[in-house]
């Protein structure tokens, strides 16, 4: 079988929606490999820091690995601004749906919610809140976020740092996207690892 027998989902049949689901399992191993080519795609994109957003984001995975973080916080600091390109608007949103599959809770709320948390670098120079962050100051994962924004996130902008090339998380990667989707082992729901060791 090359391809289903429907043209509408309805009329599909079980060897038709067996086949798919083969074929879609067997091409979510490519998953980690297509990040990465992403992620190279960010050099592309917004123009005007003194680094790329490639730059900053293999800077902000190399201080969390410098800083002795696990590897789900490193390769959330890696991803975390991979939808500058493609989601704008709601880029910290767009990286926490990728990773949440497969990264601790604690990780994809920090990831998600980072835009916000920036805004206390910057709001007041853009007609922005710079204390959006205090909306969710009672949240447990409130501190991990102050944290991940002020060692990872903004001061990743320098030109003379020597980060680490992409080529060196490529297998962190590989190995977090290689897990059990939405695994309670992995998500460990409620719990807390702290940034640095």
């Amino acid at each position: 079988m090359e391809h289903v027998k429907f043209t509408q989902m309805k009329d599909g049949d079980k060897e038709d929606y067996t086949f798919l689901t083969e074929h879609e399992i067997e091409y979510t191993k490519g998953t980690a490999d297509r990040l990465l080519k992403a992620l190279v795609s960010l050099d592309e994109g917004l123009s005007g820091y003194q680094i790329t957003r490639l730059g900053h984001s293999v800077q902000s995975a190399t201080r969390a690995y410098r800083d002795g973080a696990d590897i789900d916080w490193i390769v959330s600091a890696l991803l975390h601004d991979i939808g500058d390109i493609f989601a704008p608007y709601n880029h910290d949103e767009y990286a926490a749906t990728i990773l949440k599959p497969f990264v601790r809770e604690q990780c994809t709320w920090v990831v998600e919610k980072h835009g916000d948390f920036q805004m206390i670098y910057y709001g007041d120079h853009v007609g922005g809140n710079p204390n959006k962050r205090d909306a969710y100051k009672d949240h447990p994962y409130f501190e991990d976020c102050v944290e991940f924004c002020e060692r990872w996130d903004q001061s990743s902008f320098d030109p003379t740092y020597d980060s680490k090339p992409i080529e060196f998380f490529a297998d962190m990667v590989r190995e977090v996207f290689a897990r059990t989707p939405y695994d309670p082992k992995v998500i460990r729901a409620g719990e807390r690892e702290p940034l640095v060791t």
